[in-house]
């Protein structure tokens, strides 16, 4: 299982990187084949938006046939099948439908390994065991940045998405050759995902999942680069710079958060506490939105190191979830998660286009309060939630 379970994580280090490389790419990608923010920005958002989709089959998916067939034949199909139509791309639209096929092949990787911690191990040690995961495959993160910006300098982007595709193929035939299926749990529960979405503790920590990982992935993923380029200037090398800063703080972030609701005793209010600062961080980068670059790139990684709550937030809903539905539980509330990332991508694209003859820096000033907002909306939700420790 130890040795699957490494696979698992360079399949989701893979899933980080496909969900952060376009802020790199996009000057290239703007040059070579016109596409605009907005272009970019439908693309991100559909890698997301298929990503969450498909957790609804994937949970099913997890329960029924395991996670070793549902990771490495979705990876092998969508992740390699989606980066070899990446690497042919001649219009903004062949980006989008490589973006969508790359978000099913990713889609079932972290919650395979989900999946394993909750039937394999101790409830008390989940959420740690979910950060380390999760904090090692954002690597992934930091590969999207600086050395990306290098391998598209040095042999172009094209190349490099076909390289990515033999590595996406190799990883799928890993997970088959390697994993293990945990044991079936042997019950006389039946159930779906309507006895979920009965449960109204979840109902309550849902908007919260629906909004807390936006921010950081959607400027990382995007936002950051035009941003940085357009306001003050900066090269797709010096843009590969300040998003591994921002990257790194969101790796960091996930390890600071997962062992701290037991040290507290507590996950409420380790994530709403996290959450409120990164509302705060956010409203400070559209006040000082044009102030120094310096100061842009820390707050940007303050809103990644605050926003890494993922897995937390994760083990909070699980909590509530019966083992006989645990596949669909943490596939439901990852739904959310992603499927956040994926409306906040087409919110901020059409904001953006609304706003970019203004002046430089509106359309991140309005981008970044719009993710404020939103942000804060869902902490006041989520203050009415119950708590939960294992």
């Amino acid at each position: 299982m130890q040795a699957g379970l490494v696979v698992l994580c360079l399949g989701y280090v893979l899933s980080q990187f496909f969900r952060a490389f376009l802020a790199v790419l996009s000057l290239d990608l703007e040059r070579d084949i016109g596409a605009t923010p907005e272009d970019l920005a439908f693309a991100s958002g559909l890698w997301f938006l298929v990503f969450a989709a498909m957790q609804i089959p994937v949970g099913w998916a997890l329960d029924k046939v395991g996670p070793r067939l549902t990771a490495a034949a979705l990876l092998l199909v969508g992740g390699a099948g989606g980066s070899a139509i990446f690497a042919v791309a001649t219009s903004p639209l062949h980006v989008s439908i490589a973006m969508g096929l790359i978000g099913v092949g990713c889609s079932p990787v972290l919650m395979a390994s989900y999946f394993i911690f909750a039937r394999e191990y101790p409830p008390a040690k989940f959420a740690t065991l979910a950060a380390v995961m999760l904090g090692v495959g954002s690597v992934g993160n930091l590969v999207a940045s600086y050395p990306t910006a290098l391998a598209v300098e040095w042999m172009g982007w094209r190349a490099t998405m076909v390289g990515l595709a033999v590595i996406s193929a190799a990883i799928a035939l890993g997970i088959w050759l390697s994993l293990r299926d945990p044991a079936k749990v042997d019950t006389e529960h039946k159930g779906s995902l309507l006895d979920l979405l009965k449960e109204p503790a979840l109902w309550l920590i849902m908007p919260l999942m629906l909004v807390a990982y936006a921010p950081s992935a959607a400027l990382r993923g995007l936002w950051a680069g035009p941003y940085l380029n357009d306001v003050f200037g900066l090269s797709t090398t010096q843009i590969g710079t300040a998003t591994l800063v921002m990257g790194s703080a969101m790796i960091v972030g996930t390890f600071v958060y997962g062992p701290l609701d037991r040290v507290f005793g507590t996950r409420k209010w380790v994530i709403f506490t996290g959450n409120a600062l990164g509302v705060v961080a956010l409203t400070l980068l559209c006040v000082w939105i044009d102030h120094a670059t310096w100061l842009s790139v820390l707050l940007l990684a303050i809103i990644g190191f605050t926003g890494a709550s993922f897995p937390v937030i994760m083990a909070h809903g699980r909590a509530f979830v019966p083992p006989h539905l645990v596949g669909r539980g943490v596939t439901l509330l990852n739904l959310f998660g992603i499927g956040g990332v994926g409306l906040a991508q087409f919110v901020t694209g059409r904001v953006h286009a609304a706003t970019v003859d203004i002046s430089p820096s509106a359309p991140y000033t309005a981008i970044f309060g719009f993710f404020a907002i939103s942000l804060a909306i869902g902490c006041v939700i989520y203050l009415f939630s119950r708590d939960s420790v294992d």
